[in-house]
């Protein structure tokens, strides 16, 4: 195929593209609830889905529609392989929250296939093989000592020798009795069914606050709405609410990318991920137009990633070293968040605020962990305790191994912060359609964007959660936070969270329009 040009149109998922959107009304008065869920993804739909058949009145609300923003980017592999985690675990938590994990994630897999045929869910749920491997000599012993971990835990794993690819490894991993699935059929299936026995779902519908009166919750809403429950659920990927436990400081947010390929070759089947940097990742998708390969990698800090076109260029030529490419329909990139020890926080948000929970974390793991989430906060809300509690708690004691690195990233954060702030506006540059600069009038820093039409459009690049300059990401044309992930379109609207509020800007079009052409 032609490579001119070729990520010249936006980025669109496939899970989106291949399903019809939604369309929940939007909160227009004040309601009470037993439980309150703060995001409509997966931990949302599916925390309802546990919560629904206890009996207890919940609404979802979700800043946008449901399950179209991290769980509609993602590769949609169910699987307990993540990474090289469980003898980490062992080393950092012990055998006991390891085990905990291994038949979390475990459980998981199997419980979305039940709910699926339960009701007859046709979202392409279909088994697979997850496999690991490496070409470095370095991580031989590793996969060696990750399998004995793994088998220790209970999951089926064995060394292999090679991968069906042209390119020879050192040794590798596999997990039998993995799969994949369509997150967006299954999700979208799933909310009309609680929704049909009572679950509200309301889209459009934005928190921006969260207060306590006496032993209940009060949600504020972005149209001046309030929803008052006994629980709240924070669902929201990036915790929203500030005020506790400081997950600002011990979260970071990373940004992956995804191609989907057509090529000529057939796909081998399974799910593959290389163990060194930089990651590739391969799995394909069967659809109406035959197999859809998704060609998965790269990574950076989120709004730290230069020119964002040139992770997808990366994939391709990795693509091109294996297939013969007709096509590349779909690409789309991701953040997620991820803890200090790499195990995600679930549970009682801080220890001083009872019947508030939060699911986040997630790493690149999302979907067998989103499952577990919801088992796990059923549990604690229903029982108060759970048998998976402990290796997801948020306020666990073992966070304190990882210092190390709750110092780098927030030495990052704080490196970032002091940056924006001094990094000095572009000269010279001629502002086409689709090019972003900053431009600095009057002492203040003003994001400047041209849209394919001529339009020029105008954001404060101050980024509305904790005051970090934004960055621009070329290609997905949005202002992006490097401190914290927060992400907002051209118009300076809130894509991703953290931040709740949007961009403003109240200078003249046409001022800073001069400004450009005598200046830039």
């Amino acid at each position: 195929m032609n490579d001119v040009n070729l990520f010249k149109n936006m980025p669109e998922s496939y899970w989106l593209a291949s399903t019809e959107s939604t369309n929940y009304k939007e909160l227009d008065e004040d309601i009470g609830v037993d439980i309150a869920i703060i995001g409509g993804g997966m931990v949302g739909i599916l925390s309802a889905y546990q919560l629904e058949k206890q009996g207890f009145k919940i609404a979802i609300i979700e800043a946008e529609n449901i399950v179209q923003s991290t769980t509609a980017h993602t590769t949609a592999k169910l699987t307990s392989q993540h990474g090289l985690i469980y003898q980490k675990i062992i080393n950092q938590m012990g055998r006991e929250l390891a085990q905990q994990y291994a038949r979390a994630n475990e459980s998981a897999i199997h419980q979305i296939e039940k709910i699926a045929n339960e009701y007859n869910i046709d979202c392409d749920y279909a088994s697979q093989l997850a496999y690991i491997y490496t070409q470095e000599d370095k991580y031989i012993k590793e996969i060696e000592m990750e399998v004995e971990a793994a088998r220790s835990l209970g999951i089926d794993a064995e060394l292999i020798e090679d991968v069906p690819f042209p390119f020879e490894i050192k040794t590798g991993m596999a997990f039998r009795n993995q799969a994949q699935f369509h997150p967006r059929k299954f999700l979208l299936s799933l909310a009309k069914i609680i929704n049909d026995k009572g679950v509200q779902i309301y889209e459009k519908t934005r928190a921006i606050e969260l207060d306590k009166d006496n032993d209940k919750y009060i949600i504020n809403t972005s149209e001046g709405n309030k929803i008052t429950a006994q629980k709240v659920i924070i669902a929201t990927h990036y915790p929203f609410f500030n005020k506790k436990s400081m997950y600002y400081a011990r979260l970071y947010v990373e940004r992956s990318y995804i191609l989907g390929v057509k090529a000529q070759e057939k796909y081998p089947g399974g799910m593959y991920i290389n163990a060194e940097d930089p990651p590739r990742s391969l799995r394909c998708h069967p659809t109406e137009n035959g197999q859809l390969i998704l060609v998965v990698g790269e990574k950076h800090k989120a709004g730290q990633g230069e020119n964002t076109n040139e992770h997808y260029e990366a994939l391709f030529d990795f693509a091109k070293s294996m297939f013969t490419i007709e096509d590349i329909p779909y690409r789309w990139s991701t953040q997620d968040c991820i803890t200090l020890d790499g195990v995600p926080y679930v549970g009682q948000y801080a220890s001083d605020t009872p019947n508030l929970y939060v699911a986040t974390g997630f790493a690149k793991w999302g979907m067998t962990n989103s499952m577990a989430s919801s088992i796990v906060l059923r549990d604690l809300i229903v029982k108060g305790t759970s048998p998976w509690a402990d290796v997801y708690n948020p306020s666990r004691k073992t966070i304190m191994a990882s210092s190390k690195n709750f110092l780098v990233q927030n030495a990052d954060v704080a490196g970032q912060l002091l940056e924006g702030k001094l990094h000095s506006t572009e000269k010279d540059i001629d502002l086409k359609p689709g090019d972003a600069i900053f431009v600095e009038f009057d002492g203040d820093k003003t994001g400047a964007y041209r849209d394919e039409s001529g339009k020029l459009h105008l954001v404060n690049t101050t980024c509305t959660h904790m005051g970090c300059e934004l960055k621009w990401n070329k290609a997905e044309r949005s202002w992006d936070c490097p401190c914290h992930g927060s992400r907002f379109t051209y118009e300076g609207k809130v894509i991703h969270g953290p931040a709740v509020k949007p961009l403003s800007f109240d200078r003249d079009v046409n001022t800073i329009e001069k400004v450009i052409k005598e200046d830039y």
